[in-house]
């Protein structure tokens, strides 16, 4: 297994990132989401590292393999950890990828660290540009909402993130656009989530304003929401973020829910989006995935 080393805990111990690094060709960095780990882009790196890309994608601290410390889960933090990999792994040229609360490591990196190394940028399903609703953010979600998910998560983790889970997929009484075993292989990756980071970063990544940080944003960037996301919704996210990178490509998934990596109308489509971002290039024989002959920006 691969890790590299991000910083020190308050005792002086080292805190390590798990990553997965598959492929070869310009990078492709997978950030994930709230509250899994780099498993949700198995759909899409497989993809990529197969059309000619590198794609490294990593544990947030707090999930997954990585080290589970029990502060550094603001996003300054978070994009220190983010700038470290880069660094540690020497990338150039890269796309990043950022998925719902990955977004706000996107959002931050660039503007903290000039976004050195990054040549693209894409924000899927983002919390960005702000989720929380203010006197300033009138299309925000409200802060009682968040307060019952770290509440929920208290008094009974694994309830709540089954619940939570229908939500992110938008699995209902008649709609089920992931399986059974897709719900129950998300619960056991969300459930390796640390419970103090899984509460912390629901704080950070609905508290977080990030609108000065995507003005900061000069590569091309592309965002995707899905227009039934119920867990991040359009009309507080994809919609604003639009507004603030007005030369920014942004499709809208017409009837998908937040988790459209994995449903069975999403992940082929984002996937086909991605490789036409980044500019891959199908192997011979290939025809599951068209390519284009210049990236989609």
């Amino acid at each position: 297994m691969s890790f590299i080393k991000v910083g020190q805990d308050a005792q002086g111990r080292d805190i390590n990132l798990f990553y997965q690094d598959w492929g070869q060709g310009d990078p492709v960095v997978l950030i994930h989401g709230w509250p899994a780990d780099h498993q949700m882009w198995e759909h899409q790196s497989h993809t990529l590292a197969h059309y000619g890309k590198r794609v490294i994608a990593y544990d947030r601290r707090g999930f997954g393999k990585s080290d589970k410390p029990w502060n550094g889960y603001d996003y300054d933090t978070l994009a220190a950890d983010l700038n470290a990999l880069l660094e540690g792994l020497n990338l150039q040229n890269v796309t990043l990828v950022g998925f719902s609360m990955g977004g706000g490591e996107v959002a931050r990196y660039m503007a903290r660290y000039g976004g050195a190394r990054v040549s693209k940028v894409a924000f899927v399903s983002a919390v960005t540009p702000y989720l929380l609703k203010t006197d300033d953010n009138p299309d925000g979600v409200d802060k009682d909402a968040f307060d019952d998910m770290v509440k929920n998560l208290r008094q009974d983790r694994p309830d709540f993130l089954q619940t939570f889970g229908k939500q992110f997929y938008g699995v209902g009484v008649v709609s089920k656009p992931v399986s059974q075993a897709t719900l129950d292989w998300m619960q056991m990756i969300c459930l390796q989530g640390a419970p103090h980071a899984t509460e912390e970063c629901v704080r950070a990544f609905s508290e977080t304003d990030f609108r000065q940080d995507v003005r900061s944003i000069q590569v091309p960037t592309l965002i995707i929401h899905g227009t039934s996301d119920k867990t991040v919704p359009i009309e507080s996210s994809g919609d604003q973020l639009a507004k603030l990178l007005p030369s920014a490509t942004y499709i809208k998934y017409d009837g998908e829910p937040h988790g459209l990596f994995a449903t069975e109308d999403g992940k082929d489509r984002l996937t086909q989006d991605l490789l036409d971002f980044t500019g891959a290039t199908a192997p011979s024989g290939d025809n599951r995935y068209t390519t284009r002959r210049e990236p989609l920006v």
